[in-house]
């Protein structure tokens, strides 16, 4: 006996009953794009007043400009040749890449051997270490900073590359090695114990294993730690110190405030050449960004 055949569904009836989800999410939908418009707002502002001539700045405001966009000559590209050729962001554009990229990769790298370290290898004393790790995230830069530029004015290391690389190793240690911790004891036991029949070291179980699987924390980290290290001020100025030579974008545009308060088209150029790359890492890496923060929040 065969079961009576189910009536088709009629397109009004799928209407009607999609039509309740999608007026439930209209609320959320203008809230998301209320959120997103308010925060783009000051950034729009901000492009639009660095390419606009300074007479033009002075007169009206920036949002004047949108509604005749293709009048030429309100436009200019003359603020940023002025601000990389003149006021030197340029240079320092260059020093912030020399700081950023090696004060990224080495925390990172020791961060992850250490993570390893702490998971999946016993010794003595591992728990009170990771403790005074974890402890460490509480501390402030600030109370640290006169004892280690005593000890950098005594070695030779103030004002040199090598103690800025050093100085945020050492103050992006504790929360590279919690994160990445939380993301490599999470996995699989069952690999490692394979791994150890097969007689692999320790080495290669990180190199092999830990390592490719951890690829989206660690990418996550490294966003992290990129954009600290590349809008860092306070550290820059202290072991780098206010020099041409090794000045940094944010002591540039620090500097750049104080020489030219009323110049508002150079500053905003100023401002955007030291956010632009910012920007573009985190909207390129957004959706790794987002992984490597839920990874390990679940355990499998």
């Amino acid at each position: 006996m065969t079961a009576p055949a189910q009536p088709i569904q009629q397109p009004k009836a799928r209407v009607a009953a999609w039509r309740p989800a999608f007026i439930r999410s209209v609320p959320l939908r203008l809230s998301v794009f209320l959120i997103c418009f308010l925060w783009s707002v000051p950034t729009l502002g901000l492009l639009v007043t660095s390419v606009r001539d300074p007479k033009n700045i002075t007169t009206s405001g920036w949002w004047t400009a949108l509604l005749h966009p293709f009048e030429a000559n309100q436009w200019t590209l003359s603020n940023y040749q002025t601000v990389i050729a003149s006021d030197g962001m340029g240079n320092a554009f260059v020093n912030s890449l020399i700081v950023t990229i090696p004060s990224v990769a080495i925390p990172i790298t020791i961060a992850a051997f250490a993570a390893y370290a702490f998971a999946w290898i016993p010794f003595r004393g591992r728990g009170i270490l990771f403790t005074i790790v974890v402890a460490l995230l509480v501390v402030p830069i600030q109370m640290s900073l006169i004892p280690i530029l005593q000890i950098y004015s005594a070695g030779n290391l103030y004002g040199s590359y090598l103690g800025i690389w050093l100085a945020h190793t050492g103050f992006g240690l504790p929360l590279a090695i919690f994160l990445l911790y939380n993301f490599i004891s999470q996995l699989p036991r069952d690999i490692f114990e394979s791994a150890a029949i097969d007689g692999a070291t320790h080495l290669q179980v990180f190199m092999r294993l830990v390592l490719p699987l951890s690829i989206p924390a660690i990418g996550a980290m490294a966003i992290f730690q990129f954009l600290w290290v590349w809008n860092d001020l306070l550290v820059a100025l202290v072991f780098l110190g206010p020099g041409a030579d090794v000045r940094v974008l944010p002591v540039a545009l620090y500097n750049l405030i104080g020489s030219r308060g009323g110049s508002w088209h150079l500053l905003t150029a100023g401002a955007f050449i030291t956010m632009i790359v910012p920007l573009i890492v985190f909207l390129l890496l957004q959706r790794a960004f987002v992984r490597g923060i839920l990874a390990g929040s679940v355990k499998s």
